[in-house]
């Protein structure tokens, strides 16, 4: 078996879901999910076929979106493995329990716009997820400076009043 670490490529502002799931319906699940759940919802989705043709197969409504999840997809490799990209302006807090309700969905390992690395065991029958390094380690502890300016950042972007 060999570890390997695959960077996800992405503009900094851009989202994404990574996760699991357990049939080929999931990309048509998805879909239906994110746009019943977010008018107008931008998005790209692969997910990595684990069986029969060995596809990555695609969905979507942003062009760029699809795009990046096709590429991200491929480099992961990963059978039954999907990533959703959301366009600017789109957050996975607004689609994160929808698609987690998705019953093909088995796991998520991140959602998030952080630098990511997936880390991806190979073996000769192919490639598995075994987690993900989502953004960087903390530099420390926060002060009741850090507290007052996360609890107000929290209210200045709507999630709490």
């Amino acid at each position: 078996m060999e570890i390997k670490t695959v960077k996800i490529e992405k503009p900094e502002d851009i989202n994404f879901i990574l996760g699991q799931s357990h049939f080929i319906k999931t990309v048509e699940d998805i879909h239906e999910v994110l746009v019943g759940s977010v008018p107008g919802v931008k998005f790209g989705l692969a997910f990595c076929e684990a069986s029969g043709k060995c596809l990555v197969r695609w969905t979507g409504t942003d062009d760029e979106m699809i795009e990046l999840a096709k590429k991200n997809a491929l480099a992961i490799g990963a059978g039954h493995s999907f990533i959703l990209f959301l366009g600017r302006g789109f957050f996975p807090i607004n689609v994160l329990n929808a698609v987690k309700s998705v019953p093909e969905v088995a796991h998520i390992f991140c959602a998030t716009a952080n630098p990511v690395e997936v880390l991806v065991a190979e073996t000769e029958q192919g490639r598995g997820i075994l987690g993900v390094v989502d953004g960087f380690s903390p530099q420390g502890v926060e002060d009741e400076e850090g507290v007052a300016w996360r609890k107000n950042f929290l209210r200045m972007i709507g999630y709490k009043s």
